[in-house]
């Protein structure tokens, strides 16, 4: 496999995986709840990304969510950069908007990505993007369901556009790929692993893709705390900057 099949081999059978789980709904008979279910559906998915990656890229480095992370990767050129489940709640609640993200950073770029959307029996990548459809005349931004971003907040009053709520950044991001809005600013703060595969789908189908004050998204850093992002049109991408850099003076 090259490394764009990889990335899709990857997103895929973690999402069989967690799809399989939540589907059963057993973890050697007792039912779980809602944050169980996560978080077993963490360990799982995680375990066999984790085996995968060494067994097919047993050279390259890994950061995910859900191992402890080593100054190992931090030589290294190639880091793959994974979340295994993007949306714990989401996907605990039985809810179709979380993902699987698998993206793989070279020189500290997104250089290619694979975003799962499990729930809606979806697989996004970087190598073939969707054509975007056409935009809506009142622009949409996507915000947490239950922490919108303030930024977020007051650019939407600005541009005069409206607020859609949604589950995990990965959902997110992917809903602006697939047309169903404009912006995803966000500035609560995430973690590599919260957008590297994102951003490498959407910079591939044509997005604007930065940090909210419009400098370049860089990966495979000692901190890999990454205080906020914005993915959106193209067209649209010089108003929310300027909107932002108002609202922050």
């Amino acid at each position: 496999m090259d490394d764009i099949e990889l990335a899709r081999h990857l997103a895929a059978g973690a999402a069989r995986i967690l799809m399989d789980l939540r589907a059963a709904g057993t973890h050697e008979g007792p039912i779980l709840d809602q944050k169980a279910l996560g978080a077993e559906g963490d360990l799982r998915a995680n375990a066999w990304l984790m085996a995968e990656i060494a067994a097919h890229r047993p050279d390259d480095g890994v950061l995910s969510e859900e191992t402890q992370d080593t100054p190992e990767r931090l030589g290294k050129s190639r880091v793959w950069i994974i979340d295994p489940l993007d949306g714990t709640r989401e996907y605990g609640e039985g809810r179709s908007d979380w993902a699987v993200h698998v993206g793989l950073a070279v020189d500290g770029t997104a250089a290619l990505g694979a975003v799962a959307l499990p729930g809606m029996d979806l697989l996004l990548d970087s190598w073939a993007p969707l054509p975007l459809p056409a935009m809506a005349a009142v622009p949409r931004l996507l915000v947490s369901r239950t922490r919108p971003a303030h930024e977020a907040v007051e650019v939407a009053k600005v541009l005069g556009g409206e607020l859609v709520p949604m589950g995990s950044a990965g959902a997110k991001a992917m809903a602006v790929v697939r047309g169903e809005a404009e912006i995803y600013l966000h500035s609560g703060g995430q973690y590599e692993w919260d957008n590297c595969a994102p951003v490498a789908v959407a910079a591939a189908a044509g997005l604007h893709v930065s940090r909210i004050d419009g400098s370049p998204l860089v990966y495979n850093n000692r901190d890999t705390y990454l205080p906020d992002l914005l993915i959106c049109r193209r067209e649209w991408a010089s108003r929310v900057l300027g909107a932002v850099a108002a609202i922050e003076a």
